[in-house]
């Protein structure tokens, strides 16, 4: 009997432990594709950035403005 309930202990954390690292990875996971979706926002707001500065310039040279 104490076989049997040694063995139950050992599965338990056995399986704990199992999950504890599926979790960990998920997270893991998760945190990646978060930096993931940050540096597109980032380059996405980079390139509309220089869009803008680039329509200003030129309408600033269509005005004769940016002498």
């Amino acid at each position: 009997m104490a076989d049997n309930s040694n063995q139950m202990s050992f599965q338990a954390g056995e399986a704990k432990g199992q999950a504890q690292e599926k979790s960990s990875q998920m997270v893991d996971k998760v945190c990646d594709t978060a930096q993931s979706v940050k540096e597109s926002c980032q380059e996405a707001g980079q390139q509309m950035k220089a869009k803008a500065e680039g329509a200003a310039d030129a309408t600033k040279d269509a005005t004769g403005m940016n002498k």
